[in-house]
């Protein structure tokens, strides 16, 4: 296969699935990692790719920063609603369940019935109000610093209140996850994201599959640190391996 080729099948391959470990493509192109490895750097130079632990995915912001909330919101609109279906199908009644900031824990808020009877907790003002459409549910808000497209609460106050909080079910948002674990982009929201998964029986991670291989700026845990992903498609190899490793499943919805 010409270099050219092989080139136009790495990226195509990308535009597919997303994310491709470089072992995935030394297998599909018949060729060493060294020169998968030449071939993904020549590619993020380019622009046509992002390399990142263990491959390469599509193009994405610098690590560090986050497209805003209005842009969040018009991408993968159905997956991430689909997301929402799912995670809500979760939740029981008379629960105590913690819904955490993001385009796709909105849809969760969204996904409730109209006659869901329990409490929901969460640092996301549109959570809250979403959920508070629900007559027969309480809304806890965390309170604290609020960060304006997302109203989300974060600081101290925020983390001493999900401290405090012993809840059934905790559904905590994403900036990207990879085998070496789930990152954030916003560093007094890590804190909290920490607090809520450590006071919750049942833990579970909201990720469309634009976060597969993906880091944000800032480590939220390993990937033992949470029970479930929920998704919109499978996971790459790689890190599908590294949940199994970990303990972890994944729900696709």
């Amino acid at each position: 296969m010409l270099a050219a080729e092989r080139r136009r099948r790495i990226v195509a391959e990308i535009g597919r699935l997303k994310f491709v470990s470089t072992d995935d493509l030394t297998t599909l192109l018949g060729v060493s990692q060294e020169t998968v490895r030449r071939d993904l750097a020549l590619l993020e130079r380019r622009g046509e790719l992002s390399r990142v632990h263990g491959g390469a995915t599509s193009p994405q912001a610098p690590v560090g920063e986050e497209a805003s909330f209005s842009e969040r919101s018009g991408t993968l609109a159905a997956e991430k609603q689909a997301i929402g279906r799912a995670a809500a199908a979760l939740i029981e009644p008379n629960q105590t369940v913690v819904i955490d900031v993001g385009t796709t824990a909105l849809e969760v808020a969204r996904a409730l019935p109209a006659d869901h009877v329990g409490v929901i907790a969460t640092p996301s003002l549109l959570v809250a109000a979403e959920a508070s459409t629900r007559p027969r549910v309480e809304v806890l808000v965390s309170g604290g610093r609020l960060r304006a497209g997302d109203l989300a609460c974060s600081n101290a106050q925020a983390v001493e209140f999900f401290g405090g909080l012993r809840a059934d079910a905790a559904f905590v948002g994403s900036g990207g996850i990879a085998p070496y674990g789930l990152t954030d982009f916003h560093l007094d929201e890590v804190a909290t994201k920490r607090a809520m998964l450590a006071n919750s029986s049942h833990r579970y991670v909201l990720a469309d599959s634009t976060k597969f291989g993906r880091t944000a700026a800032h480590r939220v845990c390993e990937l033992d640190g949470f029970d479930i992903l929920i998704t919109d498609a499978p996971c790459p190899a790689e890190l599908r391996t590294a949940l199994s490793h970990a303990g972890g499943t994944v729900v696709i919805a």
